[in-house]
């Protein structure tokens, strides 16, 4: 939100003043809310009232159970806790520590805590309770660490809905989906955008297949839909694909490559596509809608609201959508001192545009040169029958680390006579005279499937 007074800092203040919801829905996997009756019941058993100030860890099963726990929850408690379904059951007495929790919401039959613990009702009751904001409530998300214990990072309703034009009630026809889960930052950003536009959305699900994600979106009539680059790769190699057919398509989390752009923009031709770039802390940064990979440098200049640089490579960001800080002490702070977040992301000048190369943490080391795992993939992902790839290490006595690339290839039905060993000569061809020398992998290995992780990007190893 842009401003906020003192009477109107929270979810359900927002929507209530967005008016009449009636036909508004959010679907889950096996179940339906209205928005109207989540604005007006409870989760929570009627017992909102007994979060009041509290720090609560919101640890549910199903996302459309934590959404209406978040409708009740903020502007009462003072701190919510968004736990992903994946949180390790060890994670979260120390995730309950730092936060300083007094109470938790959860549903999950293994969890082990010694705080209050409420389990939400599995249908919505009357609300009588007085729901008007009374804190600007923390909203606490939770990202990988160094260590192994997640990073809990800071925002508010403020931060997180900083890229959002709050206040008008959108057309009737939209309806938003997003193969995020809402407890991470990317899905948390599609349900506030639908929820503070009035539209209705579509949950996926960790318990069904893209197909079937797919397939349900499409029966809901999803117009607007965001994932990962590595989300929307696995879409299209889904039978499912053709079952919707969005007037928008967004893509951020990863780099977004030219060939899956074109892919996209060819597969769903109507649909306009668009990739952004934000992070958990940095927050929402830009929104790149010429179908082009990389971005101009008016982009790094001339965002409205948005600061940012490039400095010793990598991206730098400042404004009023960070997060504020990390509630780990152990953790570095979160912003510099002239408060700008380092992504962490890395950007090269090639011509008149940048383009993101890879993660700073994450070079592979050939014999002392710096090899970027995503620029190899952006390579190799332009050959027609690739559908995705992921460039990894192998350890060498001698030069330490060589590169090598698995690749997926698309269905054997549309890939015509090439047969494998073609195939790989022609991927090798393309790298060599795309790439270095120490860039180009020492051998591609076809798999049938790439390992992605519960926020949507590929899961990188070392071998």
């Amino acid at each position: 939100m842009k401003t906020q007074q003192p009477n109107q800092i929270s979810l359900w203040n927002a929507l209530t003043a967005l008016g009449d919801l009636s036909g508004r829905s959010m679907w889950g996997a096996s179940a339906c809310f209205g928005v109207p009756d989540m604005v007006a019941g409870s989760v929570l058993g009627g017992r909102g009232s007994e979060f009041y100030g509290r720090s609560v860890l919101v640890a549910t099963t199903e996302q459309l159970t934590a959404i209406a726990a978040l409708i009740e929850l903020d502007g009462l408690a003072s701190r919510i806790v968004l736990c992903p379904p994946d949180l390790p059951v060890e994670h979260l007495s120390f995730v309950a520590q730092i936060a300083a929790a007094d109470a938790i919401i959860s549903d999950r039959l293994e969890t082990e805590s010694d705080l209050p613990l409420f389990v939400p009702s599995g249908g919505l009751v009357p609300c009588v309770h007085d729901r008007s904001a009374q804190h600007q409530t923390e909203w606490v998300l939770l990202t990988s660490g160094t260590t192994g214990n997640p990073k809990l990072v800071v925002h508010t309703l403020a931060s997180l809905t900083g890229a959002i034009e709050p206040g008008k009630l959108a057309a009737p026809g939209i309806t938003w989906s997003t193969f995020y889960d809402i407890r991470r930052y990317g899905g948390l950003q599609i349900f506030l955008r639908a929820a503070l536009t009035g539209t209705s959305l579509v949950l996926s699900s960790a318990h069904e297949s893209t197909a079937q994600f797919l397939a349900r979106a499409g029966a809901h009539g999803v117009t607007h839909i965001s994932g990962t680059p590595s989300h929307w790769r696995r879409a299209l190699m889904s039978p499912s694909a053709h079952r919707m057919a969005p007037d928008y398509i967004r893509l951020s989390g990863e780099i977004a490559d030219q060939a899956l752009l074109d892919q996209l923009r060819a597969f769903y031709p109507q649909a306009r596509i668009s990739h952004a770039f934000a992070s958990t802390e940095a927050g929402v940064a830009f929104d790149i809608k010429d179908v082009l990979s990389g971005l101009h440098p008016d982009v790094i200049n001339h965002t409205p609201g948005v600061e940012m640089k490039i400095k010793q490579g990598t991206l730098r960001i400042r404004s009023d959508r960070t997060a504020s800080r990390y509630l780990n002490h152990e953790c570095r702070p979160l912003k510099d001192k002239d408060g700008f977040v380092d992504t962490g992301d890395v950007l090269e000048l090639r011509g008149d545009r940048y383009y993101f190369v890879g993660r700073r943490d994450g070079v592979i080391n050939v014999g002392g040169l710096k090899v970027h795992p995503e620029e190899v993939e952006e390579v190799i992902n332009r050959h027609p029958h690739v559908r995705m790839s992921l460039v990894r290490t192998r350890k060498n006595p001698i030069m330490g680390s060589l590169v090598i690339a698995d690749v997926v290839l698309e269905a054997p039905q549309q890939s015509g006579s090439s047969d494998d060993h073609t195939i790989q000569r022609d991927i090798l061809t393309l790298c060599r005279e795309s790439l270095s020398a120490h860039k180009v992998p020492v051998s591609i290995n076809f798999v049938p499937t790439l390992a992605v992780a519960e926020t949507g990007k590929l899961i990188r190893r070392h071998a």
